[in-house]
């Protein structure tokens, strides 16, 4: 199972594998959800609310982007497509 701070900062798959981006991972893996919408860093905060689960922070990420970009998503369109992120089950990980 990838870390969190792995699979917020993964930035694609090789087979079973998850390449990871080790300065992001590094300067902004330890922030929470909101801290990193709120730096704009909306792909690694929509990962990080996908990784716990937590539908609050999910609200909290859409309602950011929106703001932000002026866009209009609601909860039920999800943010998955649009940044590429979804639950998988890595076991391993390459650091960049």
């Amino acid at each position: 199972m990838l870390s969190r701070e792995h699979f917020i900062f993964t930035i694609g798959y090789d087979g079973p594998v998850a390449v990871v981006d080790s300065q992001g991972a590094r300067r902004y893996g330890a922030l929470s959800t909101a801290e990193l919408a709120q730096k704009g860093l909306f792909r690694a905060a929509w990962a990080s609310a996908v990784f716990s689960g937590n539908a609050e922070e999910k609200t909290l990420v859409i309602d950011a982007y929106n703001k932000t970009a002026g866009a209009s998503y609601g909860a039920e369109d999800s943010l998955d497509r649009l940044f590429g992120v979804f639950p998988v089950n890595g076991k391993r990980v390459v650091l960049l």
